[in-house]
């Protein structure tokens, strides 16, 4: 293509993709205000106007839209091809984009990013921290991560974590000011720190009482979406917290919490999953990664512990 075209329909997929100059700016490293004159300058060259722009939104008008359904299965085709030449590189190369709830960004993939980029130091990682169930491939995403259960059918899925347990914690300290805890009904005289998720309210407590799933009403006075919160709050004597084993452990063998009702807790549940979109021909930055992840279950290494992610949050 001549000159900048190339790049400059690039630019306009993006931010007609993300429908927002904000979010393709960050994408493509570049400014907002250097983003929005390559789509100016690519509408003057076109003599077509391709984005509508309001103070809150940005969408395609009907010759942007016929454009960008043409100009996206080129551009794949185009990623697929850098892709390709890539596998025969000594080492991967490239940049994957990854969409993670908070508490696997802090508790899992950040302990890990300094091993991953020894071994794959070409490859530019970016994470996505969020919480929803975000559409990987509306999002030009190559993965996520979330729980099993959450993932839609038609992704691959690939487990990098064992299955989970869930345990309900409090301080030493918590525990000897708040005594006579032995049943989950008796959690309505506690204080308990809650998980708020986006648009699902806050996580329910799940047991079983005499062989039935059961959900309890808890309430505290602390409500948070960063786990990290929550576990300094637990760890500080606020109240009790309900969070996957595998973030609490350190601290449960450090004896700075101490896990309650145990007898009453629920089977484990399937744990965390990388999924991505069935293709051809896996990226490389992604297939490394798919590696590098299954290397450490094969291992039987649990994830990192949650201290550190807890630690840096208290400084």
């Amino acid at each position: 293509m001549r000159g900048t075209l190339f790049a400059d329909l690039s630019a306009f997929v993006a931010v007609a993709e993300h429908g927002s100059f904000t979010k393709a700016a960050a994408q493509l490293r570049v400014s907002t205000g250097t983003l929005s004159q390559t789509i100016r300058s690519l509408e003057e060259t076109l003599g077509v106007r391709l984005l509508n722009r309001t103070t809150r939104s940005v969408a395609p008008t009907e010759a942007g839209a016929k454009m960008l359904a043409r100009l996206r299965p080129l551009l794949d085709e185009f990623e697929a091809v850098v892709d390709g030449a890539n596998a025969f590189r000594d080492r991967p190369a490239g940049q994957l984009r990854l969409t993670v709830p908070a508490p696997i960004a802090s508790f899992l993939l950040a302990p890990l990013l300094a091993q991953f980029h020894a071994q794959y130091p070409e490859i530019v990682v970016e994470i996505s921290v969020d919480d929803d169930l975000v559409d990987i491939v509306a999002g030009r995403f190559d993965a996520g991560i979330r729980v099993g259960g959450l993932i839609a059918r038609d992704m691959i899925a690939v487990r990098i974590t064992e299955r989970m347990r869930f345990v309900v914690a409090g301080s030493p300290d918590y525990l000897a000011r708040h005594p006579g805890l032995e049943k989950p009904d008796d959690l309505k005289e506690h204080n308990c720190i809650r998980v708020r998720t986006a648009g699902r309210g806050t996580l329910p407590w799940r047991f079983v009482v005499d062989g039935t799933p059961v959900e309890c009403e808890v309430t505290g006075t602390v409500i948070t979406n960063l786990d990290s919160v929550l576990i300094r709050a637990a760890l500080d004597g606020i109240g009790l917290v309900y969070e996957p084993e595998f973030f609490l452990e350190e601290f449960i063998a450090q004896g700075r919490l101490v896990p309650v009702l145990q007898e009453w807790m629920p089977p484990e549940s399937e744990g965390f999953f990388l999924f991505y979109p069935s293709r051809r021909q896996n990226p490389a930055p992604l297939q490394a990664m798919i590696d590098f992840l299954r290397a450490r279950l094969k291992d039987g290494m649990r994830p990192p512990p949650a201290a550190r992610a807890v630690d840096r949050q208290e400084a």
